[in-house]
């Protein structure tokens, strides 16, 4: 099976952080940012696998910085690992001011997703490859990656 450049997966989202959204400290909810990490993680899978994708895990989270209202955050996403029917995404969430112009890494987050048919059964999806620099980084570490995802899975059972 070829494999596609990890490129062709790259998916960005651009959203306005609204009164809403926040908490009493008017800093986004942390569960807002979750559901659109897990929505930018299924459709950068989706564009990968070209079929249904479901959550297999959500690997890690780390939140950084907090964006506050009238923030704009953007989320970019790319497959940065494959396996059989796997595909780890990851997840750079960066907020910026629009009036100081000032940006900052807010969350990053790694998660599974796994291709299925119309049955809901995991389906092969191709491999990658990287092209940047910054693609080698994540490529390169994705292994590491999903050996500690196993260890962490044998330790729940």
């Amino acid at each position: 099976m070829n494999t596609n450049p990890m490129s062709q997966s790259r998916t960005i989202q651009t959203h306005l952080i609204l009164p809403p959204d926040t908490n009493h400290h008017e800093t986004i909810f942390g569960g807002k940012v979750l559901a659109y990490i897990d929505e930018i993680a299924a459709i950068t899978s989706m564009k990968h696998a070209k079929t249904g994708v479901v959550t297999a895990s959500i690997d890690s989270v780390d939140f950084l910085s907090p964006a506050k209202v009238g923030d704009v955050i953007e989320l970019d996403a790319i497959v940065s690992s494959t396996g059989r029917s796997s595909m780890e995404v990851y997840v750079r969430v960066t907020s910026m001011n629009p009036l100081t112009g000032e940006e900052k890494l807010t969350t990053e987050s790694f998660v599974t997703m796994v291709a299925v048919d119309e049955s809901g059964r995991p389906i092969p999806v191709r491999g990658i490859h990287p092209e940047t620099e910054e693609e080698k980084r994540l490529f390169e570490s994705g292994p590491a990656r999903r050996t500690h995802r196993r260890q962490r899975l044998d330790m729940k059972y």
